[in-house]
């Protein structure tokens, strides 16, 4: 079983349920309409499913290779790479400017998810190298832009994003890389990064790395770090490649999943001091590199869609293809058996892959939806609004969504039976793969502690509450609806907001007071949060959709995923005195 885009959902979802078709024929977006959007997304299917697909299992087996020569990736990406970047692919959503095509994130978000689904390791560099124009155009020099972004956005150069060092995870404050100006307008760069996606490899002529560092005389923890970008090659004046800068991968991290994308350990300045240019202000690198980081966590959620509908889609081929067992009141032939997908567990265990992927999609997509409203909204309050929604929905969307991979990908290989267990069906692959997904880019744990320190109080809460009053008129739309279905699907979600807002209510009222109550219950929350919200929008979509499937999906949702809000509640609001201190008995040697 090879993976298939599912354009007419996708396209669906972004039109119709995330709101895309609404930013149509205003501002940035006057010539998009639906059938330019699935028309692109057709095209883009061929790529994922013809091209793609065929490497996930090769590129798994081969993995990148580390040699003295440099980083190598397995067959065929290279050639999948370029055919990538002959098809513009890297533009959609870029500025014309530099060469851009000034699509909505929306759509590029889309074509992401199929990336990712159809070869996880091959979809992580174009993640990458958008955040890193991200960055560069909010933040670059003119000459930087000139130089760079037209080369980034072709996808004939890709970038990278260093953060993180041996001693540092997720803590900025430890980091230590050096970055000493040399009075010409450059900084030498000295110090080692870990964890850097497609830190070196043989695809593109180029990459763009953007690295923190301190200053020799910078202000210690967070507002003392600057960011940098710094070449592979050197870029001279007229954009030709100069000589080769000394920013090396000295080695390959060996991962549980993701084999075919490298995972560099890289070293900066070893042989004298790898040469820089300052992005942004000094000092102020990690508002930069925020940047960057917001894309690229929206993106790796996506990738949580994606390897859900990749591991769904192989699922569900094989329960339609193995057979074992009879039904109970099957009226087969003795000795006769029937597909797995005809006992009731089975099917049950694939309408929750499929609900819970329909939920996640429709959350980044409404995400990305609401990054284009902040460009493009035709007033500047809808433009705040819109932000303001991207905002709160951003951790949602990485945390929520990477779950759900994480756990579709696991029902997946229940779904096999012994053999997901067994490489060879290639079910195995999905669930290692995805593990990492609420891991990098901010582990889920620190989404939940930004949405709930951060973007809940947006606005004192206002912010919050719109959206869940937003939620509201969904589910009143479908209680007064005619149809029996639709008014069973409205209850369960007004019952589940009702649950959302005393969640809801208890993190507000203790942010300030009582902090690390919140902060202890703020995974518990998120996940009350995003099963409510993914609740909403299947609603939508059946109400809005005229669809006989995804009005099945919305009730199954409804009657299946939607109540485990109320087992969430009390977690959220327990508080800290519920998991012990630390030198309690619990955790005593």
């Amino acid at each position: 079983m090879t993976y298939r885009p599912p354009v007419r959902d996708m396209a669906f979802t972004l039109n119709e349920v995330a709101g895309l078709s609404q930013l149509m024929g205003t501002g940035a977006f006057e010539d998009l309409s639906p059938d330019l959007v699935e028309s692109v997304m057709e095209e883009g299917a061929k790529l994922a499913a013809e091209v793609l697909a065929p490497l996930n299992r090769s590129g798994d087996a081969e993995g990148a290779k580390f040699s003295k020569d440099g980083v190598s990736v397995p067959a065929g990406f290279a050639d999948a790479y370029r055919k990538w970047v002959e098809g513009g692919w890297g533009s959609l959503a870029a500025t014309p400017e530099f060469g851009g095509q000034g699509l909505p994130v929306a759509l590029s978000v889309a074509m992401q998810e199929m990336w990712n689904a159809a070869c996880l390791s091959f979809g992580l560099c174009p993640i990458l190298s958008q955040g890193a124009i991200e960055a560069l155009t909010a933040h670059g020099t003119d000459e930087q832009k000139n130089l760079y972004l037209p080369k980034l956005i072709s996808g004939e150069w890709t970038g990278t994003m260093n953060l993180t060092e041996p001693q540092a995870g997720s803590d900025l404050n430890a980091l230590k890389a050096k970055a000493v100006p040399q009075g010409d307008g450059t900084y030498k760069i000295t110090g080692t990064k870990i964890y850097i996606t497609y830190g070196d490899h043989d695809m593109a002529e180029n990459i763009a790395h953007l690295v923190l560092a301190r200053l020799p005389d910078a202000p210690a923890g967070t507002k003392g770090i600057s960011l940098f970008l710094v070449p592979k090659f050197l870029v001279n004046e007229d954009g030709s490649l100069g000589e080769r800068n000394d920013a090396h991968c000295i080695g390959l991290e060996e991962k549980l999943g993701i084999h075919g994308s490298p995972t560099c350990v890289m070293a900066y300045g070893e042989q004298g001091g790898a040469i820089g240019t300052l992005i942004g202000e000094e000092n102020r690198g990690l508002a930069c590199m925020f940047t960057m980081m917001n894309n690229a966590r929206l993106l790796v959620g996506t990738q949580g869609v994606a390897i859900a509908e990749a591991a769904y889609q192989h699922a569900l081929a094989y329960a339609k293809d193995r057979k074992q067992g009879r039904p109970l009141g099957s009226d087969l032939a003795p000795g006769d058996m029937a597909p797995i997908i005809e006992h009731p567990d089975i099917r049950r265990m694939l309408l929750t892959m499929k609900a819970l992927t329909d939920a996640s999609r429709a959350i980044c997509y409404a995400t990305a939806v609401a990054i284009d409203g902040a460009h493009a909204g035709e007033t500047g309050d809808k433009r705040r609004e819109a932000q303001a929604r991207a905002d709160l929905l951003t951790p949602i969307a990485k945390s929520f969504s990477t779950d759900i991979g994480v756990e579709t990908a696991s029902i997946g290989v229940q779904i096999h039976g012994g053999m997901g267990f067994i490489e060879e069906t290639g079910a195995a692959q999905f669930l290692r793969d995805a593990r990492i997904l609420p891991i990098y880019e901010g582990t889920n744990g620190i989404q939940a502690i930004d949405l709930v320190s951060r973007k809940l109080p947006l606005g004192n809460g206002d912010v919050a509450r719109g959206f869940i009053a937003e939620m509201r008129e969904t589910a009143k739309e479908a209680r007064s609806s005619n149809d029996k279905v639709l008014t069973g699907i409205g209850a369960a979600l007004d019952d589940a907001l009702d649950t959302l807002d005393k969640a809801t209510d208890y993190m507000l009222a203790n942010l300030k007071s009582a902090p690390n109550d919140c902060l202890a219950g703020a995974s518990p929350y998120l996940r009350l949060f995003g099963t409510a919200a993914g609740g909403h929008y299947l609603a939508s979509a059946a109400l809005n959709g005229g669809n006989a499937a995804r009005l099945s999906l919305a009730q199954f949702y409804a009657a299946n995923i939607l109540p485990a809000v109320h087992g969430l509640l009390g977690p959220a609001t327990a508080g800290v005195e519920s998991l012990h201190a630390p030198d309690s008995a619990v955790f005593a040697d």
